[in-house]
């Protein structure tokens, strides 16, 4: 199983339909599976591209 790294966490938004009426809603982070140095783990995509510099 892959170790999670990163610290980031979910954020909370506002759905906004047509009504303009707000209901909240999750933005799920976006964290993908890599290895470094041959053990899995879970990053997100921004910290991925920052590694690769």
């Amino acid at each position: 199983m892959a170790k999670n790294v990163s610290d980031r966490k979910n954020m909370s938004a506002n759905n906004r339909p047509f009504s303009l009426k707000a209901t909240k809603k999750t933005q799920k982070v976006n964290l993908q599976t890599v290895k470094i140095d041959g053990k899995k783990v879970r990053l997100t995509t921004k910290e991925i591209r920052s590694l690769e510099k």
